[in-house]
């Protein structure tokens, strides 16, 4: 009576530990789900926030009339050529400023893939004449007091691209000045600066094929030049 009794016994509460068990995960699992909803969320709107004052560095208030976010297309366009240009592992947003109904500058994703650690995340905007307005590295994991210095925060070299076409200086001399080139490399990093400059020149190349589709008002049906 006494065994029959102790099995019992144990049997209920394992059966009492299983569904406290259950209840837990279900619980925990809930809790995981809600967590990373509102937290992505709010990483959405942190990311738009940063992008919308990184677009703004480029193509301040005071040279458009537009929202920039608000003129978002994908570089999956099929009125786009050449899209391989900018080397994005994926789809990405570019933009327009727009001034008194005309498109003044455009704002570009694009990546170099050759970075010393990991390809390196940047954005350009160009304007009407093809002339650089400037370009910001967005997301790099280079090294801490060498490559990184393309990085605004870290040294100015990025802001030698403000002014620059692909006719100043020309296509061939888009290299660093160790490659025989017009541009700066960094102290103690050549690398990092070799592939910043060579994907803005392919950046500018992309510009250029698609000049007649990136400065229409209607992207979508605009065939490319």
């Amino acid at each position: 009576m006494t065994d029959s009794t102790d099995t019992l016994t144990l049997s209920g509460a394992i059966r009492r530990g299983a569904i406290g068990l259950g209840l837990f995960a279900v619980f925990t699992a809930g809790l995981i789900a809600a967590t990373q909803q509102w937290t992505a969320e709010r990483i959405a709107n942190n990311q738009r926030a940063f992008e919308a004052q990184t677009l703004l560095a480029l193509v301040p208030e005071e040279q458009h009339d537009n929202q920039l976010l608000d003129t978002a297309f994908s570089t999956q366009l099929p009125t786009l050529t050449d899209t391989d240009l900018l080397r994005l592992p994926e789809p990405a947003d570019w933009y327009q400023a727009k001034l008194n109904n005309e498109v003044v500058a455009v704002i570009l994703p694009l990546v170099a893939p050759e970075g010393y650690t990991e390809a390196i995340r940047l954005i350009m905007a160009v304007d009407r004449s093809g002339t650089l307005l400037g370009v910001r590295v967005t997301a790099h994991r280079e090294t801490p007091g060498l490559g990184d210095q393309v990085e605004l925060s870290k040294s100015d070299w990025i802001l030698n691209f403000d002014g620059q076409s692909l006719s100043q200086p020309p296509l061939e001399n888009w290299q660093v000045k160790k490659d025989g080139g017009a541009f700066d490399q960094l102290t103690g990093a050549t690398i990092t600066p070799r592939a910043v400059v060579r994907a803005v020149a392919r950046g500018l190349q992309f510009f250029e094929r698609n000049r007649a589709v990136l400065l229409s008002l209607n992207p979508t049906e605009a065939e490319a030049s």
